[in-house]
């Protein structure tokens, strides 16, 4: 039922309530992003550590703002080229740390190790944490008040044109292990493929957008007023990450070195968790609210563009710094390349029937904990050689998904949300209260 259509006292209390969930978000971000301001206007150098601090917390908390806007964008946006500069907006966090490390790798081949550290750690945690999570959540919340005790989570038939995208990306991303680099030809070819995930997703069929807290709150705004809004929440939160990006990512480095801690591992773990933070909690929301489809469906889109957009552009931004046509991989980087690309076919061939079992989010969720403690060669290419046993016993378990899944990017029909989204009352109940 529209906002047009209630009784002017439930009007006034939604305003009410929106107007307060919009300036909560607006102040808390403030608090967060000022002072990282401040020190760059200022021209302040401070500690290492508080700079990561100061520098961190401004990119997460630009990271909402540009999530909030890309959700409540999608009231207005429609076809394939507004879509695609739409998802290229949605990335920016993610990708803006590590292609400056690719970047500057081109002129400082020590930051090349950084550029493979953080591009292999987003797609580790995103597979192996996101994925699982959201999962286990949804189960938990899908049983209560349940006599049936559902086992997994049920894809939508649309998620096999993604699954396809990942299915044949992963399985040529092993030529990076395979040659030792990252090659511009790889990288352009990815990033055609990105290309035509897009057009792909801007062809499909329209859904209207689910947005829950500050960007349903967004949405309800009259148009004109959420167009402004949504226009400015890109320009501040592309600001305030163009600003932060650079200075995050050096003390990122300068803070492992004064903490004693592998400066590897913080660039792997610690800036991807920052950047993504938001989507995996927007996806949590979805899931404890009885929405697991759309919540898993929203992180294995972003693992094709992180596969693809992310991967593709890394030796586009290394030349772009002056390096050469490759990014060449050291032997440890080949092993954590290595170790991505299998977590990814495992991912892919657990979901090929479209079901992602308990079984298969915990498998995932333990071998990416069994992870940190390895700290050799030997250990590395023993936890590749289970990822890639349980994708094989997976592909032919679902063997018969296996064609489906390979035509679907080219025959498959995928979604995108656009158009206003439902408003619920009394009169349209959610599915869960039907």
């Amino acid at each position: 039922m529209l906002a047009m259509d209630r009784p002017a006292g439930r009007v006034s209390t939604a305003a009410r309530s929106r107007r307060r969930t919009l300036a909560r978000s607006a102040l808390l971000t403030a608090v967060f992003i000022t002072p990282a301001i401040a020190v760059r206007v200022a021209g302040l150098n401070p500690d290492p550590i508080a700079a990561l601090l100061i520098f961190g917390a401004a990119v997460v908390a630009a990271s909402f703002l540009l999530a909030w806007a890309a959700e409540a964008a999608q009231i207005d946006v429609s076809g394939g080229l507004a879509i695609a500069l739409l998802a290229l907006i949605a990335v920016l966090p993610e990708y803006a740390v590590d292609l400056y490390y690719a970047y500057a790798s081109g002129h400082n081949p020590d930051y090349t190790q950084y550029a493979a550290a953080n591009m292999t750690g987003s797609n580790r945690l995103l597979m192996g944490l996101g994925w699982p999570v959201v999962v286990l959540v949804s189960i938990v919340v899908a049983r209560r008040g349940r006599t049936t005790k559902p086992a997994g989570v049920a894809l939508a038939p649309a998620n096999r044109v993604e699954l396809g995208f990942l299915l044949i990306s992963g399985v040529v991303a092993f030529v990076m292990p395979a040659s030792g680099q990252i090659h511009l030809a790889l990288g352009l070819t990815l990033l055609a493929w990105f290309g035509f995930y897009l057009y792909k997703i801007g062809h499909g069929d329209v859904e209207e957008p689910d947005l829950i807290g500050t960007a349903a709150a967004l949405g309800e705004l009259p148009d004109r007023r959420r167009r402004v809004a949504v226009i400015a929440l890109f320009a501040a939160s592309g600001a305030v990450i163009v600003l932060c990006a650079k200075p995050f990512a050096d003390n990122l480095i300068a803070a492992g070195a004064e903490l004693g801690i592998d400066r590897f591992l913080l660039v792997q773990w610690l800036a991807p968790l920052a950047s993504e933070a938001p989507e995996f909690i927007i996806a949590t929301i979805f899931a404890a609210r009885g929405k697991g489809t759309a919540a898993i469906a929203m992180l294995i889109s972003a693992k094709v563009n992180q596969w693809t957009l992310l991967i593709g552009s890394l030796p586009v931004a290394h030349l772009l710094g002056g390096g050469g046509f490759a990014l060449l991989l050291d032997a440890r980087q080949v092993e954590e390349v290595l170790l991505t690309a299998a977590q990814t076919m495992m991912g892919v061939a657990l979901l090929l029937s479209l079901r992602f079992h308990r079984a298969a989010a915990w498998m995932l969720l333990v071998l990416f904990a069994v992870q940190f403690p390895i700290a050799s060669t030997r250990g590395r290419l023993l936890l590749c050689g289970v990822y890639m046993a349980v994708a094989i016993v997976g592909l032919v378990i679902n063997r018969r998904h296996l064609a489906a899944t390979l035509r679907a990017p080219v025959f498959g029909t995928a979604v995108h949300h656009s158009g206003h989204p439902h408003q619920l009352g009394p009169e349209n109940p959610t599915p869960a209260s039907m």
